[in-house]
């Protein structure tokens, strides 16, 4: 596995993260900082209060009598009892302080991540796999959880409790110390050749779960699809290969994670053992009958503090060991929290808004407190501190437009069209003709570096986004339904819209009928993308949601494409309902819907190569013509 490149988290993400929590909890994290001191300080209390134990008390008691030092070592363990209580007081307010501190941080994290999500581009979407972003939401913020609620209390107390240790054996015996030292090297040496290759390996397991995640999401959405073409015994395959990646990923990973502990815990007892033989020659012996010179006799109380001393510090070091790779792996995970928050968010430059209008005495159009039947734009001019108000018809027009998605492929070229208000423009052609481009455009899901787009005179870039789409209406071919009731889904076109607002719009588009006689009428749920519905209800449903929404301009972007001839007359009817009087852009396969056009631009590879109305393209007999004769097909 050598050579491969590992994705690590980027440098400064761990104080980033810090940074965040402490906005947030700042004053929780000093009481967490302070319970944790008192609990790793009384967890090594114990040690030293063993040793006062033995040399005060017991080793006196035998001499002398029990009864002669019956105070001190009721005085020694009540004592101990109190440090004890205090600890695990100390840990109990931590860990309960700290649950709510590490479930608030994930809950801000998401918050933050959906909202600037909603603000992101569409190209980001395009170019990003939806699984790999809901991933985002899931693992990475799990591993997140990991940290903040487990790893990092952990390291923090252990490091306290290793600083402690080694404080106190330093005053106990520098030769045992210096042994001990020898060994925790060698306990360190191991933990970071293994904690080291687990971390690795734990960052591609992540990586490769958020893969196997999306292609299994991919397979929810696509079951039909893939029980129609008989692919189960592929997508079986791929599973498995993603599958056995993910397995190759998590047992290295957790091979080396899982065979630290035992090597630490055998380096621990050999480190024992060793205190414990030299230990010994000093208690019964001279120093200077084994060799060292100037070193007095220890009591046993001191060896057998000491040892747990040692015991205590080899499980501790091993413990953060472990905990190693889980941060790696959650910082590498915050990382791509904080990468998406910290996606370049939707430019807007626009200033023009769209605004409730009505007529003045003088006709006049002048801006409305109240909603009105009228829009307008409202248009500040900087230059000599002006405001006007055009009204909007919806008349579009585009000038020499040139657009690619990346600078080194152009999809169209010196496009240039114009739909006056209330006229049908028809786009047909290949796919990958650049007609759903153009929509695109339009809606400024993307901006153009050369030409321009004017929507009732006014440049569209000066057009706050929001108020742009606001007066665009979209029909797509793949209809979107959310889980919720039929109404909510067709109020979803305009959250102000009443009931009756409602049954108007779906009464427009032709779906008033099936709606009724729904289990629940228009108050039944649905759930996983409408897939109680047919596709023809399902896109009669969106017909009402654009027409409730109530915009003075259509995109119908081939949306009649995926339904059956005879369901398609009702889609059509109530597509034509919603057109009336709207400027609409439709963009067909079926040249029967266009054919009643005010133009029809046939383009190829970006370019209109032929307009005009249907008539007037027939008597040309060029493209349009050959593809309405059947001479050869859109594809």
């Amino acid at each position: 596995m050598k050579g491969k490149k590992i994705t690590t988290a980027k440098k400064g993400t761990g104080r980033r993260l810090l940074a965040y929590i402490g906005q947030h909890y700042k004053a929780r994290l000093i009481v967490v900082g302070v319970c944790i001191v008192l609990a790793g300080v009384s967890s090594t209390a114990a040690t030293v209060f063993l040793q006062r134990l033995i040399d005060d008390c017991i080793t006196p008691g035998l001499k002398n009598g029990m009864s002669s030092v019956a105070e001190k070592i009721a005085l020694n363990i009540t004592v101990m009892a109190v440090i004890y209580a205090i600890g695990v007081a100390a840990s109990f307010i931590y860990t309960r302080i700290m649950a709510g501190v590490t479930q608030g941080t994930l809950k801000n994290l998401r918050d933050d991540m959906f909202n600037h999500m909603e603000s992101l581009p569409i190209k980001y979407f395009d170019t990003h796999a939806h699984g790999d972003i809901m991933s985002t939401y899931t693992n990475d913020t799990d591993a997140i959880r990991q940290l903040i609620g487990q790893s990092a209390p952990m390291i923090f107390q252990s490091m306290l409790t290793v600083i402690a240790i080694i404080i106190m054996m330093l005053s106990y015996s520098f030769w045992l110390s210096l042994i001990t030292a020898i060994f925790i090297f060698l306990i360190l040496y191991v933990s970071k050749k293994y904690s080291t290759h687990s971390a690795r390996y734990m960052m591609k397991q992540q990586k490769s779960l958020a893969r196997e995640e999306g292609f299994v999401e991919e397979m929810l959405e696509g079951t039909k699809v893939v029980k129609v073409f008989v692919h189960e015994d592929a997508t079986i395959k791929d599973f498995n290969n993603l599958n056995e990646e993910l397995y190759n990923d998590s047992n290295e990973a957790n091979r080396s994670g899982n065979v630290l502990m035992p090597i630490v815990g055998n380096i621990g007892n050999l480190m024992y053992v060793a205190i414990a033989f030299v230990g010994a020659l000093m208690v019964f012996g001279h120093a200077t009958n084994i060799g060292f010179t100037g070193i007095d006799l220890m009591s046993a109380g001191i060896i057998i503090s000491f040892l747990g001393a040692a015991r205590q510090l080899s499980q501790t070091i091993g413990q953060m060991s472990m905990q190693v790779p889980l941060v790696a792996m959650a910082l590498a995970g915050a990382d791509r929290v904080f990468t998406l928050i910290d996606e370049e968010p939707e430019q807007d430059s626009g200033y023009v808004t769209l605004v409730n209008a009505e007529e003045d005495e003088n006709g006049n159009i002048i801006e409305a407190d109240h909603k009105t039947d009228l829009w307008a734009w409202k248009h500040y001019h900087a230059a000599d501190n002006t405001t006007t108000y055009t009204k909007l018809t919806g008349d579009i027009q585009m000038e020499h437009v040139d657009f690619g998605y990346t600078p080194d492929k152009q999809v169209l070229y010196d496009i240039s069209l114009y739909a006056k208000p209330g006229q049908k423009i028809a786009f047909v052609g290949a796919t990958g003709a650049g007609k759903t481009t153009i929509t695109n455009l339009i809606n400024r899901f993307y901006d153009i570096p050369d030409g321009k787009i004017r929507y009732d005179g006014i440049n569209i870039n000066k057009i706050r986004k929001p108020d742009l789409r606001r007066s665009l209406g979209i029909v797509l071919q793949d209809v979107n339904l959310f889980t919720g009731t039929v109404m909510d889904n067709i109020r979803y076109g305009n959250l102000d819209a009443s009931d009756e607002d409602c049954i108007n719009a779906a009464k427009l588009a032709n779906a008033d009928d099936f709606i009724t006689r729904l289990p629940d009428g228009y108050q039944t749920m649905l759930t996983d993308n409408g897939s109680e519905l047919s596709q023809g209800q399902r896109q009669l449903i969106s017909i009402a949601r654009a027409a409730v929404a109530d915009p003075p301009a259509m995109i119908l972007d081939e949306a009649t494409s995926s339904i059956d001839t005879r369901t398609e007359a009702l889609v059509q009817k109530g597509m034509d309902n919603l057109m009336k009087g709207r400027t609409v852009f439709v963009i067909a396969h079926r040249l029967s819907t266009v054919r009643n056009s005010d133009a029809i631009m046939v383009l190829d590879h970006g370019h209109i190569i032929e307009r005009g109305t249907h008539d007037q393209l027939l008597e040309q007999k060029g493209v349009y013509y050959q593809l309405y004769t059947g001479a050869f097909e859109l594809e």
